[in-house]
């Protein structure tokens, strides 16, 4: 395989995952509430999409119920930041302890005291553009190994553009994310409106999840998730709160792990060693850079992460 379109491929796979769960941190957080828990919401969704799909024989049915688990854990959230005015980051990172605690529980009992999934061998997301192009060309390496879940996250960066912008509800988003008072005035339901955005991004989290299990890989594991959801919460600020901004961050993250698998090639190796720890931390190290280099530069909604407390 041609080494360019084979890094072009894994970094469009990698980002893919991503890029469902910055788009759900958009989201909640244009809408005013900060969801450190998107790490939680992707790791119950992960392990959700591997265990239906499995018992299921369905990808999709597997997809679907990512989605659910993720969604789930956000109403536990917004619940906390929306109804109870608890701190938007306390209650995001206790999901991202429940999350995690409840797939591992959840796994034992449907998986025989295991922290893992079985394989999904052929249960696993399909892709729609094998056999297409022709076979080892460039288009065939760069596209038709992609799976289904990688061209729904590319399509939904403009879809949520979309609803953000150009239409009524994405302008009531935006305005309780900048002014709720103001809102609240004109007749907006705030609550109603937030409990919607913290949803809907905690099924993107979920879909995001899945996308590791059913589609990147083949099954759930305890380490599947790790980082990813830190990683998609840097990329909302490198994209400045932006779908089309997230995007290229989700892809530079995808970049560097291609560029951490080439490099850990043997015959890479062999040239250049590298050690195996100092790959596995590369998207992370980016991660870190990008948010010292961008963080002072990106402008928040202004009120993103304080509960609003509607005049009585």
């Amino acid at each position: 395989m041609d080494i360019f379109a084979f890094v072009l491929s894994t970094t469009f796979m990698y980002s893919a995952p991503l890029i469902f769960t910055a788009l759900g941190g958009v989201l909640s957080e244009k809408g005013g509430v900060v969801n450190i828990g998107l790490e939680g919401m992707m790791y119950f969704g992960a392990f959700m999409g591997a265990a239906i799909a499995y018992y299921s024989g369905n990808p999709w049915i597997g997809f679907l119920a990512a989605g659910i688990g993720g969604g789930l854990l956000a109403l536990l959230h917004a619940v906390a930041c929306v109804t109870f005015k608890a701190n938007n980051t306390i209650s995001g990172l206790a999901i991202n302890f429940i999350g995690p605690g409840f797939a591992l529980f959840l796994s034992r009992i449907m998986f025989d005291g295991a922290t893992y999934t079985l394989p999904l061998a052929d249960k696993k997301m399909g892709m729609p553009l094998k056999g297409f192009f022709m076979k080892d060309s460039f288009l065939d390496n760069l596209l038709g190994s992609q799976c289904h879940t990688t061209f729904i996250a590319f399509l939904l960066v403009p879809v949520v553009w979309f609803i953000l912008q150009k239409t009524r509800l994405g302008l009531r988003i935006r305005a309780i994310g900048e002014y709720p008072k103001a809102a609240d005035t004109l007749g907006i339901n705030v609550a109603k409106i937030q409990y919607f955005v913290v949803i809907a991004g905690g099924v993107l989290a979920g879909f995001g999840g899945a996308t590791l299990s059913i589609a990147v890989s083949s099954a759930f594991n305890p380490t599947i998730v790790t980082g990813q959801g830190f990683i998609a919460l840097s990329a909302i600020v490198f994209g400045k709160w932006k779908p089309q901004g997230a995007l290229v961050a989700c892809l530079i993250f995808g970049f560097s792990t291609a560029i951490g698998i080439v490099l850990g090639w043997s015959s890479v190796q062999a040239v250049f060693p590298v050690p195996s720890q100092i790959l596995a931390m590369l998207p992370f190290v980016i991660s870190l850079v990008i948010l010292v280099s961008f963080v002072g530069k990106s402008v928040a909604p202004s009120s993103v992460g304080i509960p609003y407390e509607k005049d009585n």
